[in-house]
């Protein structure tokens, strides 16, 4: 059996249990993810099974111009995840700071580096891409 990682938001209302983590995590610097967290990039990973303990009635979702989703904790604000235009609750890829606890992943790359904060140098040696995985 797969081990079972908990996660939360900053308030504790919103509270999930995760397993089957991707072998693809990305630091994203694009602008939508630098607002969304607050940051120089949102740190996201895939899972492949999500179970929403607590707080469904608190996660918001900000639809952006270009369709995609970006969900949201409504009490304290907290950044939760990211999804494709269209897709269900169930396929988020979570920021992987809501986790409570150390998760199995490492970082493979930067993308969207095209719009990185000027006041942030990449200094590790992550493959870096200016758009996304493919360019």
């Amino acid at each position: 059996m797969t081990k079972v990682y908990r996660g939360s938001c900053l308030c504790g209302h919103v509270v999930f249990d995760a397993r089957g983590f991707s072998k693809q995590a990305a630091h994203c610097h694009c602008s939508m993810c630098r607002k969304f967290h607050g940051a120089a990039f949102g740190t996201l990973v895939s899972v492949s099974y999500i179970k929403w303990l607590s707080g469904l009635t608190f996660l918001h979702d900000y639809v952006a111009p270009n369709g995609t989703i970006r969900t949201f904790c409504k009490e304290c604000g907290s950044s939760i995840g990211f999804r494709g235009k269209g897709e269900p609750l169930d396929h988020i890829e979570i920021a992987i700071a809501t986790f409570d606890e150390d998760i199995p992943v490492e970082i493979d790359a930067h993308i969207y580096t095209k719009y990185k904060a000027c006041w942030y140098g990449i200094s590790d040696n992550i493959p870096q891409y200016s758009e996304g995985r493919g360019d």
